[in-house]
């Protein structure tokens, strides 16, 4: 497969240039090796030796992970993702329910407040997959609240929670 890939394609700088250039190269080339599972977990590892706790690096992990269905492993890279959002936001709290609507313009489009909402969402859509219910009702609860025009549909995922949970109720 190497053979087929472009060196232009696999060299060049999607990320903006904040990540180190071979660690870029390798998250390219685990994409281009996704279904070969064991290659792509190797490049994207060597991504991480180079650039460690990078959050580009975690996003790979995570982006991997939940396309291969492996749910565990995205939530634990998409609560990384929510670290590196608060971080981004400027706020040294490690948890997310500390955040208000007061730290950020969560109805803009500005990058920081709308990766904290997409990475809190994607952690509460993995909960609710993994049947993580009142996890994910907080995670979700959370994201609604500060996205009052529910951009990220966090209210539909918590309609779905509760029906999914109305359903197991019932079952027992």
């Amino acid at each position: 497969m190497l053979a087929e890939l472009d060196d232009t394609w696999l060299s060049r700088r999607y990320y903006g240039g904040d990540l180190p250039a071979e660690a870029e190269r390798c998250l390219h080339l685990a994409a281009a090796h996704f279904a070969d599972t064991a290659t792509a977990e190797g490049f994207l590892a060597h991504a991480a030796l180079v650039a460690p706790g990078h959050r580009l690096v975690d996003l790979g992990f995570y982006k991997f992970h939940f396309y291969k269905a492996n749910l565990v492993e995205a939530l634990e890279y998409a609560q990384r993702m929510v670290v590196h959002a608060l971080a981004g936001l400027g706020l040294n709290t490690p948890d997310w329910r500390d955040v208000t609507p007061a730290h950020a313009d969560f109805g803009s489009l500005e990058p920081p407040p709308r990766l904290f909402l997409f990475a809190l969402t994607a952690v509460g859509y993995l909960q609710l997959r993994l049947r993580r219910f009142e996890e994910a009702r907080l995670s979700l609860g959370k994201v609604r609240a500060l996205d009052s025009a529910d951009r990220m549909a966090a209210g539909r995922l918590l309609d779905l929670v509760d029906r999914i949970g109305r359903l197991e109720e019932d079952e027992e």
